[in-house]
């Protein structure tokens, strides 16, 4: 394999001279085109307490090309007295409505303060756009509808950042994290936290919100989620353990299966947020292929699926294990060979930790191949947010499966979101990344960037190509 290719990319939102910040970004694709849009938040400095709010620009791709209306101002997406943050777009593909969720936080409370006094200051809110985000209607504080009493129990939350899904039943999950508190001592002054993954979801349209249940035992926040095989709804999310956690549901982001750490998936230094996207696999054009078939014929991409839209492949295709019942972390014949406790284990949270042992007679390493594939984008420095890479899992129920990563951006990276935006201009499959980026810090530009299926397959490092060293991916690390 050569030299990777970098995509080419434009820059959608740069620090201004005022001192004007825009950071955290989230992307979504809506049919027909797609329009892509393009949200990020607007801060009056870095600092997250100065939030201000949000904005959007429009991408309308034809032909091939991608032309970018203005940057705007989401007035509506507020509350007063509140800072607008974490923008989570969803569609319903149905009706063809988006969901823009976001927190509302009170004046400039950190989230830190928050944490360390377990008073939450956000407010859990909406607003919609049922013209491809032309207009947009009125926010809407869905905190009491969709959390209700156990508020009280949460020092903070937030949704996201970046996109949610809608299943094929129709329901629509907006991915989210809470700081439970976990005790109070002192006559309530110092507060014990854990982070915890978990969901929002609507089964009537986005008519009704209700919360889901938490990613039980391990460390985890800012998360994103694909369906997968099997019938499960995957979340990989942002943990303090040094690796990404990723837990799977059977109901639908109801609740989840107790989470486990990607050994291939390492965080960087204070952890950063990640974007995850589930596709349809290409197959092998004969069965003892090495190599994959991208013709449009060989491709299972039902004409359902449309941008945003997660299919639950059918319940065995390629998925479980024969014979596991998925009652632990995935699959692993013992979680810890000697018996030890898993690490991170958040106490006082009442599971039965028999329940992490899996009844599985084979290694997911022996896992057939997945009709579901997935994307992950995400710093590949170890050290520093460095380094934007892209990387691949064929098995996603298998936590090893992870390449190493094609870097798309050398130099200062952060937060991220990626799309899957379906055929463009002669491409089977084609993506797109949305990312924060900068020559001197992360925080400088958002960038967006397209890049295909068969460039993934080309540019990501494969068996004995995988680097070895994830602080300096290919060797080109650019010093902060």
């Amino acid at each position: 394999m050569g030299a990777p290719r970098v995509p080419g990319r434009t820059v959608l939102f740069q620090r201004e001279r005022t001192g004007l910040t825009y950071r955290v970004p989230a992307l979504l694709p809506v049919p027909p085109g797609p329009t892509l849009l393009a949200f990020a938040e607007q801060r009056l400095s870095p600092d997250d307490s100065h939030a201000h709010r949000l904005v959007l620009r429009r991408g309308t791709l034809a032909g091939g090309s991608l032309r970018w209306g203005a940057l705007r101002v989401l007035g509506t997406a507020a509350l007063e007295e509140h800072r607008s943050m974490n923008p989570c777009p969803v569609l319903d593909a149905g009706s063809g409505t988006v969901f823009l969720f976001f927190i509302a936080v009170l004046g400039h409370t950190p989230e830190a303060v928050q944490i360390a006094t377990g008073r939450n200051a956000a407010r859990l809110c909406c607003v919609t756009s049922r013209d491809a985000g032309l207009t947009w209607g009125s926010a809407r504080d869905l905190t009491e509808e969709a959390i209700g009493p156990a508020v009280q129990n949460w020092a903070t939350f937030a949704v996201g950042p970046g996109h949610g899904v809608q299943l094929r039943s129709g329901r629509l999950l907006v991915p989210a994290y809470t700081y439970r508190v976990d005790r109070r001592e002192c006559f309530g002054k110092i507060c014990w936290t854990s982070p915890h993954s978990f969901t929002f979801y609507s089964d009537d349209h986005g008519h009704t919100w209700h919360c889901g249940g938490l990613v039980p035992n391990l460390r985890s926040g800012e998360c994103q989620l694909a369906a997968v095989d099997g019938g499960f709804l995957y979340c990989n999310a942002r943990s303090p353990l040094g690796n990404r956690v990723q837990a799977l549901s059977t109901d639908g982001g109801t609740s989840f299966l107790p989470g486990e750490l990607v050994p291939s998936l390492a965080e960087t230094a204070r952890g950063c947020q990640g974007s995850i996207v589930g596709f349809p696999a290409p197959v092998p054009s004969r069965p003892q292929d090495k190599g994959w078939s991208l013709g449009t014929r060989n491709t299972p991409c039902p004409p359902l699926l449309c941008p945003g839209v997660q299919e639950f492949p059918g319940e065995g295709v390629g998925g479980t294990c024969g014979g596991w019942v998925p009652r632990g972390p995935f699959c692993h014949p013992q979680p810890w060979g000697d018996g030890s406790e898993q690490p991170g284990w958040e106490p006082g949270l009442g599971e039965d930790r028999r329940a992490l042992v899996p009844v599985l007679p084979m290694r997911c390493a022996a896992l057939p191949q997945s009709s579901t594939w997935l994307l992950y984008s995400h710093p590949a420095g170890r050290r520093a947010r460095l380094d934007m890479g892209i990387y691949l899992s064929r098995s996603p129920l298998d936590p090893h499966s992870w390449t190493d990563p094609w870097v798309i951006y050398e130099g200062p990276s952060g937060y991220s979101d990626l799309a899957s935006l379906g055929p463009v201009s002669g491409a089977t499959l084609a993506f797109a990344c949305l990312f924060e980026s900068g020559a001197r810090a992360a925080y400088d530009d958002i960038s967006f960037c397209m890049f295909s299926l068969r460039d993934v397959l080309e540019n990501v490092p494969t068996g004995s190509e995988l680097p070895s060293h994830r602080d300096k991916p290919w060797g080109r690390c650019r010093p902060s």
